[in-house]
């Protein structure tokens, strides 16, 4: 590579990040833990259908735990939980986990076939589990029964499952422990099993709602005495908890009733205390049953995972203070331990998501599984990072290399209000921008809406950049990341807030001269999909090109064909229906839709059930072709996220054909820049 660069276009720079490259690049990476030494996680496996397969690492490379074909994932409130338990520190003991295509509950044991524990039901999938704990010989979970394939109504059990099988066959054999709220979490039993907690909530309120913290007496038949609430009630999200590991009783809970999720104390007796309070947060919004941020270790101390718009990770002592590891990563995920050390998924701006183990006793952070497309053929050295945390193997110029620098921006709305940005300039090693020019750029808006996306090096979005468009990412209000007052600050505003937010974004590029203002586009999922509709229908003259993924897009339908979890999910968004069926009418993105003149592209899993199909039929409905140019592509056996690495290809490919007659550039021929 030349150090002086080519003068091209913006949008029209030879790119070595094919569609199929972004489609595969970035595995996504899951519920690790330990099995007896040994960490492992899940990934999916986009080649294989989306399958989610439990690897660890080996001295010969990464391989499957499982027999070939098993897939671990669960369907609780269909995003899913943790799906799988080592049974004791000892590998030669298995494992327990759930299988995607039939939802049971299955053991595993080294040199044979996994068998089923749980029984089968109804039909596949009636019956989902997550969550697991080990109390005696029986396994304690969460048990999700779902009326059909839709999961519009479902109900929630913690139950017990014989380890020894025998309710594979004799469903009387599984004990209903409790029943407390609509949704649970599952049971974490206290060191000794005396004692047993889990989070429950009701219907209109979402996990980062309310929720409360319920402990149970275990009695000595195995059954659980009346449950008490420890934590938690109205306007207070308590989002984790666990038990400390030296027998004290002391009961660790993340919950936010001073607007933070913050690690607090409680003691037997029902005392609260704050742990370390700070304005960060040390939780995230509870979409997955079984996530944890916060990790009791044997000696005492707390691995917690906390920050503003950021997460690090860090070792909270008995004293209050608190000691981060000297690592680059500013985003954590799916941390567990062994009680002593910590495993995880990190990521940086400079390095993809990553399986690393984390040990408190030296502060070393050593890589797992690097951020390799080929997860299952790695380098025997792969294990042993460089200085700044890289795999030595990717000395060779690869796809990471055309990634672009991102940084955080915070511009303010006419209201005042912050909005918090991730920006993604336009970049390439060999080519520049003609000065007289300035760059296209995409508004991304994330998914959710109580959520956030992450500033790390993103291979879907370096697909964009390395062909010289920008992405702006906006954490518009109602993201989760920067406390409950940010949170509300979309309470009932869906549709308002947010549409504000990304056009904030969009002029604030405008203002500082980084974005051309006749070449922006907006590009969103699920709750972006929404978004991205109700910007290009507000603001025509602001957006002049839309991708839209699965979204919601008629509130007062989706309330009756979405999924039980998020069934109630518009009286927070929106307010209750139907005492405020005015605000659905005027804040959906349908109200105006035939004011759309904003070209389009909408993709569709057929197999959705968070965002079913006839979400996007409906918006359809109301554009005229031969006014609007859009294109609609389905995809059969897709859900709620595409998985399978040809449907993401095609996705991207259709975005970037909008954008070039939209925006107007010419892309470089496929392949036409080489890493050779």
């Amino acid at each position: 590579m030349s150090d002086t660069k080519s003068v091209l276009p913006y949008g029209s720079w030879p790119s070595p990040i094919e569609a199929d490259d972004a489609a595969r690049g970035d595995a996504l990476l899951e519920w690790v833990g330990f099995l007896g030494d040994d960490v492992c996680w899940t990934e999916v496996l986009p080649e294989e259908d989306g399958r989610s397969g439990l690897m660890r690492r080996t001295a010969d490379g990464v391989e499957e735990v499982l027999p070939p074909g098993w897939d671990v994932r669960t369907r609780v409130i269909e995003y899913g939980g943790r799906p799988w338990l080592a049974l004791s520190g000892r590998a030669a003991d298995g494992l327990v986990f759930t299988h995607g295509p039939d939802q049971r509950l299955h053991r595993w044991r080294p040199g044979s076939d996994p068998v089923p524990l749980s029984p089968p039901g109804a039909w596949p999938g009636e019956l989902r589990y997550a969550d697991f704990a080990v109390h005696g010989d029986e396994i304690w979970c969460l048990r999700e029964t779902v009326a059909d394939d839709t999961a519009r109504t479902a109900r929630r059990h913690l139950v017990a499952i014989p380890l020894d099988g025998g309710a594979a066959e004799d469903p009387t054999r599984v004990r209903e422990l409790a029943a407390t709220h609509h949704f649970m979490t599952g049971p974490r039993i206290e060191p000794g099993g005396d004692r047993v907690a889990w989070l429950g909530w009701d219907h209109p309120d979402m996990p980062w709602d309310t929720t409360r913290l319920m402990v149970a007496a275990v009695l000595p038949d195995g059954t659980l005495g009346a449950p008490a609430v420890r934590m938690g009630g109205e306007g207070e999200a308590v989002t984790q908890a666990d038990w400390a590991t030296d027998g004290s009783g002391t009961l660790y809970a993340v919950s936010d009733p001073d607007g933070w999720w913050n690690v607090h104390a409680v003691d037997r007796d029902g005392g609260t205390r704050s742990l370390c309070p700070r304005p960060e947060e040390f939780g995230e919004a509870l979409w997955r049953i079984g996530l944890r941020w916060c990790l009791p270790l044997l000696d005492g101390t707390l691995a917690v995972i906390h920050g503003v718009g950021e997460r690090r990770l860090g070792i909270l002592g008995a004293d209050g203070v608190l000691t981060d590891f000297a690592d680059p990563a500013t985003e954590w995920h799916f941390a567990a331990t062994d009680g002593r050390r910590i495993a995880a998924v990190a990521s940086s701006p400079g390095r993809r998501r990553t399986v690393v183990l984390a040990d408190p006793a030296d502060g070393s952070v050593r890589t797992v599984r690097a951020p390799s497309s080929e997860g299952r053929s790695l380098p025997s050295d792969a294990s042993a990072p460089d200085a700044d945390g890289a795999a030595p193997y990717a000395r060779t110029p690869t796809p990471d290399a055309y990634a672009t620098t991102p940084y955080r921006r915070t511009y303010r709305g006419d209201d005042g209000e912050p909005v918090h940005v991730h920006v993604y300039p336009p970049h390439h090693p060999e080519f520049t921008g003609p000065g007289d020019e300035l760059p296209p750029y995409l508004v991304l808006a994330h998914g959710g809406p109580t959520s956030r996306s992450h500033l790390v090096l993103n291979q879907e979005i370096s697909y964009f950049t390395s062909r010289g468009i920008g992405v702006v990412d906006v954490q518009y209000g109602g993201s989760t990341g920067y406390g409950r007052a940010y949170r509300e600050r979309l309470r009932h505003r869906w549709g308002l807030t947010d549409v504000q937010d990304c056009a904030t974004a969009a002029r604030g590029l405008i203002a500082e001269g980084l974005a051309d203002p006749d070449r922006i586009a907006i590009r969103g999922g699920s709750a972006g999909g929404w978004t991205a509709v109700a910007s290009i229908a507000a603001e025509p003259g602001l957006y002049r090109a839309a991708a839209v993924y699965y979204p919601v897009l008629d509130p007062v339908s989706w309330r009756e064909e979405t999924h039980d979890f998020e069934s109630r999910y518009l009286d927070g968004l929106i307010g209750p229906w139907p005492d405020t069926a005015d605000r659905y009418a005027h804040q959906s993105p349908l109200r105006e839709a035939d004011r759309i003149r904003t070209p389009f592209v909408l993709l569709q899993g057929l197999d959705d059930t968070v965002c079913p199909p006839a979400q996007a039929e409906r918006l359809l409905q109301r554009i005229d072709p031969d006014t609007v140019p859009y294109r609609c592509l389905t995809f059969e056996g897709e859900g709620h996220g595409f998985r399978r690495s040809a449907t993401v290809a095609a996705s991207l490919r259709a975005e970037l054909r909008l954008y070039a007659d939209a925006l107007g550039f010419t892309p470089a021929a496929a392949s036409s820049c080489s890493l050779s």
